[in-house]
């Protein structure tokens, strides 16, 4: 127990261990010291370098020994004192302590001539094989880790504004690629000592062998020059060796972190996992290495004794993969049966999709590409159309088969609930318009309820002489999509959507969309205008106008009807645009003065905005009028509209958008002063 607080309290101070021992370490090169502490110092050199490859071997990525540069100067400077006093000790007293002199006499066999090739060889390892390649290495991975600095940092940044990680990961992920650049640019310059210490081993091995032979000769009296020069060049051999081991440890510590890839596990599990996991690689060596071994002249034993042991290395781990397989399928249906029984999985069985095709078995060549089917292309091109004519971005329409549904027919879905269907006779087409009578099978056209036939390939001729328009199939389901997503824009159109909208405008008119989102309206009160407007088909595209027209009326009335007026006078032209003939002319129908002072007069406001309340019997009357004369009029051949006052186009709009949903009606204020409008009548009760 004593140990233990001694222990815990020397580790609260491991700073000031730290300053000391860096500081003993410059001491020891000045001051003597005895051959016995110095055998205990080497010792210690070696432990510590062994320790060193070993964690650099075990690490799964290079900053979990950040510290590692560091370490290496003093490792390195550790070596170069202990350099110092053994020197001192063999040139002084020819006696640098049991652990040289063992090296001398036992691993070079005392033979300094082969100790002294040794050391050359590990001499040109370190320094040309080991030194040279991690130099150049950590060289690199520097220059590479600080060019993709900037990427890395983009990287986060898109992540955090994405809602991909929190700010406190951001931040994290941050710290982690500074300290990566930290530590490479550090090792870049650390490699240098390792090439150094090499360097300075070679020449303080040369020179305690030139200065050993001139003290034994000059200071220590020897007479015979091979007493010296074996005595002296066995010390510094054995030195040499002693000092260099450690050195090629620290050497092939430092190769492994700077070439090591972040990894989930070691270096031995990686080399295991990576060297042995095909076995049939394995088995192929095998049979190189027995053919081999069948070679005359070449030793059999070596080879067929690999050969075995590469062949029940590839058994094992083909046995090892195998049981792998099994318990990783079985994890996995654990884990999925597990995920079934957890309440959040029943959530994604509440996803809707905003739009649905649904399409009998008979339909499905108009989807197959194999079979010529060009669906999903006009699908694309759909998408595009409503962008550019209404300014909004359709969500994808989910296309599927249904076997419940007829072969030929079709459901449109909006958000689970169906609101269109239809019915499509592949290898036919759809005859609309004439008035000749043709033979077909007769039915309604899907997108606007006209009446038509279908008729075969052979009569399409015919039909075209006869004033008929003819359509292919995948013609009559595309425009259905297409008046269905404009007919129903209104509650497509998502506050999510919204949001998208209003980003994308934010990128080049920051300042309009922050002056009124979210000072002045919510998100959810210029969803409401936006809705309003696409339910009667305006285009929401210019959302630059409708914004600034919101600005200038927002702090009079936050009612969303009120701000959709005027926002619709500010769209004078756009929508003047969308009703003027060739001419450049709008052609409409006006309501007596009777009629707007009734319906002006049956306006009401209360808490949830203003209502119509209007006797039953004039809106029939009214609607019935309304229908006669847009009806006597459909021999000009043009879009009619109903022009009415600012003060009730609002609540007339209410009274016939159920009888005449795509009734234009527009007010004096919508209609610019340089486009002509011809009335062609107007509408009493």
């Amino acid at each position: 127990m004593p140990t233990t607080s001694l222990f815990r309290k020397l580790m609260s101070h491991t700073d000031i261990i730290a300053a000391f021992v860096v500081i003993g370490v410059v001491v020891m090169m000045i001051i003597p010291l005895s051959p016995s502490l110095l055998d205990v110092l080497i010792v210690c050199n070696i432990a510590l370098s062994l320790t060193i490859l070993l964690i650099s071997m075990y690490n799964k990525e290079p900053l979990e020994f950040s510290a590692f540069p560091s370490l290496l100067l003093i490792v390195t400077l550790f070596r170069l004192a202990l350099n110092v006093s053994s020197t001192r000790l063999i040139l002084l007293y020819a006696n640098a302590g049991e652990v040289i002199q063992q090296f001398g006499e036992f691993v070079i066999g005392g033979n300094a001539l082969v100790g002294f090739v040794i050391f050359l060889i590990l001499i040109v390892i370190q320094f040309i094989v080991i030194t040279r390649g991690a130099e150049r290495v950590a060289e690199v991975a520097a220059r590479f880790t600080l060019d993709a600095m900037p990427g890395k940092q983009m990287a986060i940044d898109a992540d955090l504004n994405a809602g991909m990680i929190t700010e406190m990961e951001a931040k994290e992920r941050r710290v982690k690629i500074q300290r990566e650049s930290d530590f490479y640019g550090a090792m870049d310059g650390a490699s240098k000592f390792v090439k150094g210490d090499a360097i300075a081993g070679i020449i303080i091995t040369v020179v305690n062998i030139l200065g050993g032979i001139a003290v034994g000769m000059l200071q220590q009296g020897m007479s015979d020059i091979w007493e010296v020069i074996s005595t002296y060049t066995l010390l510094t051999v054995g030195d040499g060796l002693v000092s260099q081991i450690p050195a090629l440890m620290i050497s092939t510590a430092t190769g492994i972190i700077v070439t090591r890839a972040t990894s989930d596990q070691s270096l031995g599990d990686d080399l295991t996992d990576q060297l042995f996991h095909r076995s049939k690689v394995l088995i192929i060596a095998a049979v190189v290495l027995f053919a081999l071994g069948l070679v005359p002249g070449l030793p059999t034993l070596p080879f067929v004794v690999l050969a075995a042991a590469l062949g029940a290395a590839a058994f094992v781990s083909k046995q090892i993969k195998k049981s792998t397989s099994i318990e990783e399928a079985k994890e996995a249906e654990d884990a999925e049966e597990a995920e079934t029984k957890k309440p959040e999985s029943v959530y994604s069985l509440l996803q809707v999709d905003p739009i649905e095709l649904e399409m009998g078995y008979g339909l499905i060549p108009l989807v197959d590409a194999q079979q010529g089917g060009d669906l999903l292309e006009r699908v694309v091109m759909i998408r595009r159309q409503c962008a550019l004519e209404l300014g909004i971005v359709m969500p994808p329409i989910r296309i599927r088969d249904n076997m419940q549904l007829p072969p030929n027919a079709y459901n449109l879905k909006l958000k689970g609930v169906v609101l269109a269907q239809g019915e499509i006779m592949l290898n036919h087409y759809l005859a609309m318009g004439g008035e000749a009578d043709l033979a077909g099978v007769p039915t309604m056209e899907p997108a606007f309820g006209l009446p038509a036939k279908w008729i075969g390939e052979n009569m399409r001729e015919e039909a075209e002489m006869a004033g008929y328009t003819v359509v292919d199939p995948p013609s009559v389901l595309a425009t259905h999509i297409t008046e269905f997503l404009k007919s129903n824009a209104a509650d497509i159109l998502s506050r999510q959507d919204v949001k998208g909208l209003l980003d994308n405008l934010k990128k080049e008119a920051s300042t309009l969309v922050d002056d009124v989102i979210p000072g002045m309206l919510s998100l959810a009160e210029v969803h409401r205008v936006l809705s309003n407007l696409l339910k009667e088909r305006i285009p929401i595209r210019d959302l630059s106008t409708i914004l600034e027209a919101l600005g200038d009326w927002a702090a009079i009335t936050k009612d969303a009807d009120v701000l959709t007026e005027y926002v619709r006078q500010r769209l004078a032209r756009q929508i003047a645009q969308l009703f003027k003939d060739e001419e450049g002319k709008i052609y409409c129908v006006t309501l007596d003065p009777q009629v707007e002072t009734t319906i002006r007069e049956s306006v009401q406001t209360g808490e949830h905005g203003s209502f119509l309340a209007m006797d039953p019997q004039s809106v029939q009357s009214l609607l019935k009028n309304l229908n006669r004369l847009i009806e006597e009029t459909a021999y000009i051949g043009k879009q009619i509209i109903v022009l009415v006052s600012p003060a009730i186009r609002a609540a007339f709009r209410r009274i016939t958008e159920r009888a005449a949903p795509n009734l234009p009606i527009l007010s004096f204020n919508e209609i610019p002063n340089q486009v002509e409008v011809e009335s062609v009548g107007m509408v009493k009760i």
